[in-house]
């Protein structure tokens, strides 16, 4: 009989397996759709639904990591141990157990999916579907340089859709073009990662973004996906009000998010100095640093900020009735 400390043990080494630092990248499109639906869209907060969208996204990020996870060492990647490593990496589990651990947790976030279908409709099922097969796919996108484009649809886009369609049961394009900021952040996270990897990409012909750009053409992309998050952000907020657009515009109060440019500074700062003349000095430098994680904190930052505005512009509106 497995004792206390074995129980903690096992849910530990399965944790680490998950990569849970990199969970607010599907978490937060999610609670941002729902909070359009509730402070844009003002229907009733379904918190059971929510609660029960979060559970499944975590259970399918999970297990996209470790599918990856597993991909990648079949294919001699990510072998050496570095603070956002999973269970392979550090031997806390085997290769076959990973993958087999990978199918479960596909089919645990799947069938709490199918819950969320029956309770909300068809147009549900389709937004999983497209989020499955790009999660799946995605160590085989990775290689062909597809990677950004599958995590920025996969978790920002279908992410914040998702959570409004649970929500409303019904289509629209704001909680998609409204998500492209924090989907921006999300490639942020997944390059400062394949930028630390370069060397180990190249070897085994993997064609990541960054190892198509280089040590300074990662930095410049790194700088566009860092400050065109917030600059687009901004657009979606003054535009339709400066420029008299016929298209709606998010709530003043969401400028709030102005709070984290000084990380983002110091994020853009810390990036300069992954910026040696060779690959090596570049990619050394980027894991010395843990940019990727660095760029997680900032991202959480971010969405939560952004989040927090729009719930005080439904306050501000709630008090003025």
């Amino acid at each position: 009989m497995e004792t206390e400390t074995e129980k903690t043990e096992w849910l530990k080494k399965w944790l680490i397996a998950g990569r849970p630092w990199s969970l607010p990248a599907s978490v937060i499109p999610v609670i941002f759709g729902s909070s359009l639906a509730a402070t844009v869209g003002w229907v009733k907060l379904h918190i059971g639904l929510l609660l029960l969208s979060l559970l499944a996204m975590i259970f399918l990020h999970m297990a996209a990591n470790m599918l990856s996870d597993v991909v990648d060492w079949r294919r001699g990647l990510d072998r050496e141990m570095t603070p956002a490593s999973g269970a392979i990496a550090r031997g806390l589990l085997t290769l076959g157990q990973v993958f087999r651990g990978s199918i479960v947790f596909f089919i645990v976030g799947s069938a709490l999916g199918l819950v969320l279908v029956y309770l909300c409709g068809k147009l549900v099922l389709y937004t999983g579907l497209l989020g499955v097969g790009l999660g799946v796919a995605y160590p085989w996108l990775k290689k062909e340089a597809l990677g950004d484009v599958a995590v920025f649809i996969d978790f920002g886009l279908l992410g914040s859709f998702g959570g409004w369609v649970v929500q409303t049961g019904q289509f629209s394009w704001l909680p998609v073009i409204w998500a492209i900021p924090q989907g921006l952040l999300i490639v942020a996270i997944l390059h400062a990662n394949n930028w630390r990897d370069i060397l180990t990409d190249q070897e085994e012909e993997i064609l990541t973004v960054a190892n198509n750009l280089g040590g300074r053409g990662s930095r410049r992309y790194y700088g566009l996906l860092l400050f065109g998050s917030m600059v687009l952000l901004a657009a979606f907020i003054l535009a339709p009000r400066l420029f008299g657009l016929d298209f709606p515009s998010l709530p003043l109060s969401v400028l709030i998010v102005i709070l984290c440019w000084p990380q983002a500074w110091w994020l853009w700062k810390i990036a300069g100095s992954s910026t040696g003349p060779s690959q090596r000095q570049a990619a050394g430098l980027a894991d010395c640093l843990n940019l990727d994680g660095a760029t997680a904190r900032y991202s959480l930052t971010f969405g939560l900020l952004t989040i927090g505005g729009l719930w005080l512009d439904y306050l501000i509106e709630f008090l003025k009735k």
